[in-house]
């Protein structure tokens, strides 16, 4: 049966943590006036663009056509400052080519709007490598909760204990957990590798793709 490798997509298949922080920042503390410190803001940046202005704000504080609008204008400027750097994480071209050539089915599975999603594949011509992609528009709950990982395998008829995620953040390692599924963590700014250790599922943290071979991963599903 064949392997899944299943991928995150910030942090995870590019460098681009440190622009969402100041993306972030800018909206949250120059237009919206919420006067968080940085790594208050670098504490709530997970899930939806939704939740988070819910975990800050409060529910019912924004409607949903001013959250709309507000993320919006986050990701544009994220994308605007991120486009002249945008590149993969060392490694991970070839990465993908080993792994296609192996025979191993890919998808992406990120809590990113198809908007970034776009920007990434597109921009960096990815689309060929991935069989099936989930979005935070195709989820109802998101990291950690399993279901964008379980849906990613299912569009890859794949069965969890024969995927493995690549993710850059605790909610995501723990919803592969949650998934029933073994995961590598690349190592960013954003959070340190003590962050990880309550996570039994982990087989491996890097730097980047560099460090590891598809054929070693693969064994590690056998």
């Amino acid at each position: 049966m064949r392997t899944a490798f299943l991928f995150d997509l910030n942090g995870t298949m590019i460098d681009d943590m440190e622009y969402h922080v100041t993306a972030w920042t800018d909206i949250l503390n120059n237009d919206l006036r919420a006067g968080l410190s940085v790594s208050d803001i670098r504490k709530q940046m997970y899930g939806k663009n939704d939740e988070l202005f819910a975990r800050i704000f409060g529910a019912g504080h924004f409607t949903q056509a001013e959250m709309d609008r507000w993320s919006m204008e986050k990701e544009r400027r994220y994308q605007k400052a991120f486009l002249p750097h945008l590149k993969l994480i060392d490694g991970l071209e070839s990465f993908l080519l080993e792994s296609r050539a192996q025979g191993v089915s890919m998808g992406i599975g990120t809590a990113a709007i198809p908007f970034n999603l776009d920007f990434v594949l597109d921009g960096l011509q990815l689309r060929p490598y991935f069989d099936a992609i989930v979005t935070a528009d195709d989820v109802t709950l998101s990291k950690p909760d399993p279901e964008v990982y379980l849906k990613c395998a299912a569009l890859l008829q794949t069965p969890p204990d024969r995927c493995i995620v690549f993710e850059d953040a605790p909610k995501g390692i723990e919803a592969a957990m949650n998934a029933g599924m073994k995961a590598v963590v690349i190592l960013s700014t954003l959070h340190a590798k003590q962050e990880f250790a309550a996570y039994p599922n982990v087989i491996k943290y890097i730097d980047n793709y560099t460090e590891i071979s598809p054929a070693v991963l693969q064994e590690q599903v056998q």
